[in-house]
């Protein structure tokens, strides 16, 4: 499991590595390398493809802390429809 989440924020973004790489100035081939967790790029890297990205650098890394929801539910139709999800709190 890679830590770095970047395949998946291009898919979601509709990003190709070639255009990624082209915009951060490093060769197709070292975007690549990331996707596929052969290489980790340096911090300078990360913050560059993050701003590129328009995501939080955060945004590029698998959570390592398990956080747990509870989904929210309003009544509508006779019957409750989920809305979205909130922090579980302690």
């Amino acid at each position: 499991m890679s830590i770095l989440r970047l395949k998946e924020i291009l898919n979601e973004k509709g990003v190709k590595g070639k255009e990624l790489a082209l915009k951060v100035n490093v060769t197709q081939a070292s975007i690549s390398n990331i996707v596929n967790g052969n290489s980790f790029p340096k911090p300078e890297l990360l913050q560059e493809i993050a701003k590129v990205l328009n995501v939080d650098i955060r945004d590029l890394f698998t959570s390592t802390k398990e956080e747990e929801f509870e989904t929210i539910y309003v009544f509508r139709s006779g019957s409750y429809v989920p809305v979205g999800k909130i922090k579980k709190v302690d």
